[in-house]
């Protein structure tokens, strides 16, 4: 059973349709992420869900109460903001039993429950500290806290994570996934960062235009794109034109450069027809070969290294394949036993066809 279902939604703002017949469903539980470009209605659904804006059209119910008519600090939802809207004159405990301070519990009961709430997000011993002199990861725990404190059936998240710098970002996302399995709640997170929705999220939804564009999960989003959109906004992509042709009762991919390939026979099932396509291939389904060196099962060319990107742990490289018209993306891990190819190196480049990806739009 859905906690959160969505038909039909509509908002506009004057002529300007910001939400277009969103059908969604979320279940108790589970994280679930809303992602895509700025401007294509995440949070604007978002605020639709805790009760902020009011659609024009549709039904939105939660634990199977309609929401028409039901303000936001009624709805059984907590928002937390983008900017944590912490007040910087009050103490750490003061901020997170704020929303305590009409509720009929006794003063020994709120706080303690105040002190379960800060230990919830790693807050210990907090609570005496002034709000103003907490760093970026300290107040984003201390709005965690205060929106969970009240036990709300869904905790709405607005880009929490974007002002913090890269590190403590990749921390607080294990942290929010952690602290999510913990207290067992639905979370739904607004994010345009494709990496921190597959990091985070039992299940996405992709945005554009105020349209869902593909609802899947983390997996599925990227190894199964439905439309070239969705494929170039979920991580990098090879997008290589080429031909659907029957050869032999079988389906071929002939991409210049690559040859002809057997199309998957998942890709078969999801009626591919002959005539031009577009396909995709992720970098790190390539593969390179130093010449000479043992090759991998599956298919390959040659080609020679125009460019490379050394990040560490990781290496990208832009490969001019014989006989094709762009070079491609390939991302290798670094090893002590593998060499970084330098530009203009002659290489082979390998590849499983079972990672090619088939366009529908193309």
């Amino acid at each position: 059973m859905a906690l959160i279902s969505l038909t039909g939604i509509d908002k506009f703002y004057g002529t300007y349709h910001a939400l277009r017949g969103i059908d969604l469903d979320i279940a108790e539980g589970e994280f679930f992420s809303l992602l895509g470009p700025s401007g294509c209605g995440k949070t604007t659904l978002l605020r639709t869900i805790a009760g902020f804006e009011h659609p024009e059209n549709g039904v939105l119910t939660i634990d199977g109460q309609n929401m028409k008519g039901v303000g936001p600090n009624r709805r059984p939802t907590n928002l937390v903001f983008q900017n944590y809207a912490i007040f910087p004159h009050l103490t750490v405990a003061e901020n997170v039993g704020f929303g305590l301070r009409r509720s009929p519990l006794s003063r020994a009961d709120k706080t303690k429950a105040v002190a379960e709430a800060l230990a919830m997000a790693g807050l210990d011993g907090y609570g005496p500290r002034a709000a103003h002199a907490l760093s970026g990861g300290q107040r984003q725990r201390v709005a965690l806290a205060r929106a969970l404190i009240l036990k709300p059936k869904v905790l709405l998240l607005d880009e929490p994570l974007s002002a913090l710098d890269r590190k403590l970002r990749e921390q607080m996302q294990t942290e929010l996934r952690r602290l999510q399995r913990q207290v067992g709640i639905t979370f739904i997170l607004v994010t345009h960062d494709q990496e921190e929705a597959l990091i985070m999220s039992d299940r996405i939804a992709v945005m554009f235009d105020g349209r869902i564009a593909q609802l899947d999960t983390p997996e599925g989003l990227y190894l199964r794109p439905n439309s070239r959109a969705v494929g170039e906004f979920i991580g990098l992509m090879n997008l290589l034109p080429g031909m659907l042709r029957p050869e032999d009762g079988r389906l071929l991919a002939d991409i210049p450069g690559l040859g002809a390939i057997p199309l998957p026979p998942d890709l078969v099932a999801h009626g591919a027809a002959p005539g031009p396509a577009t396909f995709g291939l992720r970098p790190e389904s390539l593969s390179l070969m130093s010449p000479g060196g043992a090759l991998p099962t599956g298919q390959f060319v040659d080609g020679t290294v125009t460019e490379r990107t050394y990040y560490g742990d990781m290496t990208y490289y832009e490969v001019a394949l014989d006989g094709a018209p762009d070079p491609v993306t390939c991302s290798m891990k670094n090893l002590v036993s593998r060499p970084v190819l330098e530009r203009g190196a002659r290489t082979r480049l390998a590849w499983e066809p079972g990672a090619l990806i088939l366009f529908p739009d193309g």
